[in-house]
């Protein structure tokens, strides 16, 4: 059979055939469009809400992953490249967790994750798992799941993060003070009872004893006394438009090198003026993992 397009020559079925498969085949192959996970969100603790009962964990200071049972993701959609013994055994089922590298690494993590493809820094990062978002099951069932997995399953590079029931605001507290003194960041505490629902919600809170928000760098201010002929403080904004200095938490090397006119850093503060302004803010560090 022959098949005659206007104005061309007769193409054989074959042909025309060859020329279907290949069009699928670029179609398969080409890039697919970057889906942020959805994933569970926490909002902020406040003590007029009873925790009592609730699960609480160390807020590691780590890279939000994603294991969808075949490859990791960020919280973005975007894939990271670790070596194939990191996720050696891991399940087959989606778990929700963070990369971290122990206290105080945050920067080291981010490099890590950061590079698009597999090497040897991996290797000194663990996932961190607090969910599994698969499953139908309340909070403490879901991770249960995942605690089989690994038990049966065990890897040098991922733990089913350890869960504490929280007695009372006493308690609480303790904990807190507990894991800041280790040099924590503050603890997040879930509903035992809770299902898995994507997006931002007061199932899940985080607890600190200081808030925490990003602002982008307008200016370097110069510095006085010790700190002259270097930065003194830096000029930011919040999304809103609200300008403030911040000039206390960063090193030497920060205020001989400033994060860049244009970077979105993170700062820590403790409530905010009547004016909006955020109170005693101090630098944290440069927001670099915004992309992943």
């Amino acid at each position: 059979m022959l098949f005659v397009p206007c104005g061309g020559r007769p193409k054989s079925l074959g042909v025309r055939l060859a020329r279907i498969v290949l069009l699928v085949y670029t179609v398969m192959l080409w890039p697919k469009p970057v889906m942020a996970v959805e994933m569970m969100l926490p909002k902020v603790y406040s003590a007029e809400v009873d925790v009592s009962g609730w699960l609480m964990s160390e807020k590691l200071d780590g890279v939000r992953g994603y294991w969808d049972g075949s490859q990791l993701l960020s919280k973005n959609g975007k894939r990271f490249y670790p070596p194939a013994a990191f996720v050696l055994d891991w399940p087959p089922f989606p778990v929700e967790g963070e990369l971290w590298g122990g206290r105080s690494t945050f920067a080291e993590t981010v490099s890590s994750v950061k590079k698009q493809q597999p090497h040897d820094g991996w290797l000194k990062l663990k996932f961190a798992i607090f969910d599994v978002p698969s499953s139908r099951g309340r909070f403490s069932e879901r991770l249960a799941r995942a605690s089989d997995w690994f038990s049966a399953h065990p890897t040098p590079y991922a733990f089913v993060l350890p869960q504490i029931t929280v007695r009372d605001s006493a308690h609480l507290q303790q904990e807190l003070k507990r894991i800041e003194t280790l040099g924590g960041e503050g603890l997040i505490v879930r509903r035992p009872d809770s299902y898995y629902s994507a997006g931002r919600t007061d199932e899940i809170l985080k607890v600190k004893n200081c808030q925490d928000a990003e602002a982008k760098v307008i200016a370097h201010l110069p510095g006085k006394g010790r700190n002259r002929g270097r930065l003194g403080a830096l000029l930011v904004a919040l999304d809103n438009g609200t300008q403030f200095k911040i000039g206390s938490g960063f090193s030497d090397n920060e205020r001989e090198s400033p994060p860049p006119i244009g970077a979105l850093i993170t700062f820590k503060y403790y409530g905010k003026h009547p004016s909006g302004i955020p109170r005693f803010p101090s630098f944290l560090r440069i927001r670099s993992d915004r992309n992943l």
